[in-house]
This record gives structure tokens, sequence and C-alpha cells, in this order.
């Protein structure tokens, strides 16, 4: 079986108190209840960039063109219990769209400082991996969960 492929991006502006980033509350399917990124599976014959920018636009109404787009890398997710959860995720970040983000049935979008991410409302995993991406460097990193699906049984990176 052969992992789904599916993207984020990181909405990134400057706030009053430093860098802040596009959250949302997941309202539906995989996830339910966590603060994600935003983003999703990849159609047939999207490219990352494709899907990322049409999950975007769904998600939260925003509008992002591929030249917004900057590749911040991926994150291979294993699920052993669960091997039809495993994702190769490719991750993204912009600093330029247009609209505002807007509430949609399955995410509830939030600004947050990057400096006091909701870990402890986030999948175990992202503390391992997204204050690198929000820092703008690029990630390639392996993250294997434990057998509840839940809590991070390993993380290694694949950059030196």
């Amino acid at each position: 079986m052969t992992a789904a492929r599916v993207t984020l991006c990181f909405l990134l502006r400057d706030g009053a108190g430093g860098t802040e980033v596009l959250l949302g509350l997941k309202q539906t399917g995989f996830g339910r209840g966590k603060i994600v990124g935003v983003g999703g599976h990849v159609e047939p014959g999207e490219s990352d960039a494709q899907a990322v920018i049409r999950e975007v636009l769904e998600e939260t109404g925003v509008v992002l063109q591929m030249e917004d787009l900057v590749d911040a890398g991926s994150v291979h997710f294993v699920f052993p219990a669960r091997p039809e959860w495993d994702m190769q995720t490719r991750l993204f970040t912009a600093r330029t769209w247009q609209g505002e983000p807007a509430p949609s049935e399955e995410i509830v979008p939030e600004w947050f400082r990057v400096d006091t991410l909701p870990v402890d409302r986030m999948w175990q995993d992202a503390d391992h991996w997204l204050p690198v991406v929000l820092e703008g460097r690029t990630v390639k990193v392996v993250v294997t969960m434990h057998t509840d699906n839940e809590s991070v049984a390993s993380s290694r990176s694949l950059l030196e």
C-alpha cells in the first residue's frame, strides 16, 4: 500500500506580537477536533502545488498563486498500526495571498503566534518539524507513530 499524497500550506503574516501562522480547527474527517495545517489530499492529475492552492481555497476562501508558494519540504507519516493512514506530505509556506481566511465546513481558521503554537491541541508530531518550517527552513522528516496512532514513536530528519 502506498502512502497518500497530501499537501499543507502555512500562511504567515506579521502580527503585533511577532510572526503569526494560520492554522485551523478540523471540523470533519481525519484529525477532527485537532488544530491542523490547511491542506489536504492531492487529486489525480494535480501537482502538489495545484492541490494546496485548491485546498486552501476550499478550506479558507484564501486565493493563492503558484508564485506565492515557498517549498518547505516534506514529512512522511508512518502509522504502523494503520498503514492506510500513511501520508507523504508536501509542505509550503506563503506570505502573500488574496482574501481573508473564513471558516468552511472542514476548517475554522485561526491565527497563532509562531512562538506560542497550540501544540497541546495539535497532532503530537507537530513540534518535531513545524517550528523549523515556520523559521523559513526546509525539512525532510519521517515521523513514525506509536500503535496508539497519537504519540510519536520516532522522528528522523533525512537532511544533514
